[in-house]
């Protein structure tokens, strides 16, 4: 129930203030309170309408609840949006004796991405009985002590809080003893048990009480203890100290044997009646002994185990003086050590990843982790601080006391930076300060922002003419910046006209290996120049031209032809010009890269082109050549006709009369 202590109407108004307060702040910042130890099923509160969400989208948004430290205390219903009590709630077990007891929820929803904080007050009960730490004190009370003397009790304790742990006591009536009850500094009381009849040892040795505790809680528990006083005969006075209770500041963590108080406690009688031994009462409980230790002598306190602040940071220690006479007498005194927080606990950093990994393409503000810091000190130095590794794209932004998000502050590219390694720092406010530091991985998940590249805008491939279909021609490769599958690249032809034809009628792209294909023989004839465009824009240009396979063949055997040949014009001059005869198919660049003088021949002039190279002087053994050549002719012309049998297309052209016989021809 929400604020169960107000009226419905009042109830519903602070609901809404409340739910505008959270809507205004950006976010959503609930409160609760429920009584401890409900019954499993309990209602809580109606959190999805509390939070500004409609039922039908709790599935949906993946709407979870993350309650640190609590386990499974309290459970939504995704039906309803009803949040209840899903097992015991024991304040007691749950907050201690603190004032203050509250169950921290942080209540998640996806798509967006929201973060909700809900507080549940958990109210106390009265339901602990006071409770005493023994069944049965016993006192010794010499019958000479005189009317008003008092004797130190033991008190009750209660596990509750605020009233109900107020507690009140009362005595049986009797006619020798009152009981007085003080509160100290600390608000605890102080129970004596005072004399107000003197007691006579022959008539009554030991005295039987009933002392009782009652908590202010309704209805009233109460916690009984048995008071057995025995009465002694012997002296007339009993130790004093200075004072009644001493007040003593401790720093924890003080090394064995440091001194906390020397005591001193006086006795006016004399003899061994005089002499004082020092002890720890009775009441003193077994941690306090662990941490502190008496000399019987001295009457000096020091410490004797560790003290640790945050375990318990005050001890209250009932001392006896007692003389050595045979009939001792006891006076008391109470020392309440406090300790002071020093900053020996560094802080505690607990990391809950929301969103990772990342999107690269995520907005601004996504909450990316949750942080919740703790530290065991006090005041300063449990005043923790909490910062990010400089020069990232990333901050945190405090939400609640000591909670923080990590959100994303600036744009993200996977392909620049695929992983952030940050580093959460958290500090204290101590002198000098500790820290403690935690990493958060951050991944980016690559989106597909990028599109495939090729190597070049544009490409030029010479193939064959009169090819076999389905032949493979040329390979393309574009490369993506992106990953897994968004790196996959996919290619195919942009379609076009090729003349009265598509382009796809000429040649494909393989999908997945870029490779592209002739699907029929290209005739250069009738196509010329080809060029087809791939979708991810490059132009793939596929120029279709007759390279004659015997063309470099043929100005091999030109040049040793020619070499061979004897001189027309002395050693020196230059030679004859030899005419070599290109077919259709020859390759025209490659003239031009010899710097060849061209012409058409006196044949058709589609058929044959000549070039012109100027001869070469004639050497000694040119008619050892020439004659070598002669005798070759032969073979070269069975090597030329057979190789005009493998596709190429060969034409012969008649010498020019009165050339000579030794320049062959040379056909292509």
């Amino acid at each position: 129930m929400v604020y169960s202590q107000r009226s419905p109407g009042s109830r519903r108004l602070l609901l809404l203030l409340l739910l505008l307060t959270a809507l205004e702040s950006g976010s959503g910042h609930v409160h609760y309170s429920i009584p401890e130890e409900v019954k499993h099923g309990t209602f809580v509160g109606r959190i999805a309408q509390d939070l500004g969400l409609e039922l039908v989208e709790l599935v949906p948004r993946l709407f979870r609840v993350s309650s640190k430290g609590y386990r499974d205390l309290l459970e939504v219903n995704l039906q309803n949006g009803i949040l209840f009590v899903n097992s015991r709630i024991d304040r007691e077990e749950l907050c201690g004796r603190n004032a203050e007891c509250s169950i921290h929820l942080e209540v998640i929803v996806d798509r967006p991405l929201q973060v909700f904080h809900v507080e549940v007050e958990v109210k106390d009960i009265n339901d602990n009985p006071p409770r005493f730490l023994r069944r049965e004190q016993r006192l010794f009370i010499l019958e000479s002590r005189i009317v008003d003397s008092r004797f130190p009790l033991e008190g009750a304790s209660d596990m509750d809080v605020g009233a109900n742990a107020e507690l009140k006591y009362k005595l049986n009536p009797n006619e020798y003893f009152d009981l007085d009850v003080k509160t100290n500094e600390e608000e605890t009381n102080i129970l004596e048990l005072v004399l107000k009849n003197a007691l006579d040892r022959e008539e009554t040795q030991e005295h039987l009480l009933l002392l009782t505790a009652v908590d202010g809680g309704k209805p009233e528990l109460t916690g009984t203890v048995q008071l057995l006083i025995s009465v002694l005969d012997a002296n007339d006075n009993a130790p004093k100290f200075d004072k009644s209770v001493y007040n003593i500041r401790l720093l924890e963590n003080a090394p064995n044997g440091t001194l906390v108080i020397k005591l001193n406690a006086s006795d006016a009688d004399d003899g061994i009646n005089k002499e004082i031994v020092y002890l720890f009462s009775n009441l003193v409980l077994d941690n306090v002994r662990s941490k502190f230790i008496i000399d019987s002598n001295s009457g000096e306190i020091t410490v004797k185990g560790e003290l640790d602040y945050e375990d318990c940071n005050l001890y209250e220690i009932n001392i006896d003086a007692v003389d050595r006479s045979s009939f001792p007498l006891t006076g008391h005194c109470k020392v309440i050590v406090k300790l002071l927080d020093e900053n020996d606990n560094t802080p505690e950093i607990v990391i809950t990843s929301i969103s990772l990994p990342v999107q690269e393409d995520a907005s601004l503000g996504t909450v990316i982790a949750l942080i919740s810091l703790s530290d065991r000190d006090s005041g300063p130095n449990g005043q923790v601080t909490c910062f990010l590794t400089p020069h990232v794209p990333f901050k945190l932004v405090s939400t609640f006391k000591n909670y923080y998000s990590l959100v994303l502050d600036s744009a993200l590219d996977r392909e620049s930076v695929a992983n952030y390694e940050l580093l959460v720092t958290a500090r204290d406010g101590g002198s000098p300060s500790l820290s403690a530091t935690a990493s958060v991985s951050v991944e980016v998940a690559d989106v597909n922002d990028n599109a495939p590249t090729f190597a070049q805008a544009e490409y030029t491939v010479f193939v064959k003419e009169n090819n076999p279909p389905g032949c493979h021609i040329f390979t393309v490769s574009a490369r993506d910046a992106d990953a897994q599958e968004n790196a996959l690249v996919s290619y195919s032809l942009v379609e076009r006209r090729v003349g009265e034809r598509a382009l796809s009628s000429y040649v494909s792209v393989h999908a997945e290996s870029g490779k592209v294909y002739a699907l029929q023989p290209l005739d250069h004839e009738e196509l010329g120049l080809l060029a087809a465009l791939v979708d991810v824009n490059v132009y793939l240009i596929i120029a279709i031209c007759a390279v004659s396979s015997l063309l470099v063949l043929t100005l091999l055997l030109y040049v040793a032809l020619r070499c061979s040949a004897p001189p027309s014009e002395g050693a020196c001059g230059p030679g004859k010009p030899t005419l070599v005869c290109s077919s259709a198919v020859g390759s025209w660049s490659y003239s031009q890269q010899r710097r060849q003088r061209v012409c058409s021949g006196e044949g058709p002039p589609k058929t044959d082109l000549m070039a012109f190279s100027p001869s070469l002087p004639q050497g000694p053994g040119s008619a050892d050549i020439r004659q070598s050549m002669s005798r070759g002719g032969a073979e070269r012309e069975g090597d030329t006709e057979s190789k005009a049998g493998q596709g190429s297309e060969f034409v012969s052209t008649e010498p020019d009369v009165g050339s000579e016989p030794t320049n062959s021809e040379i056909m292509t």
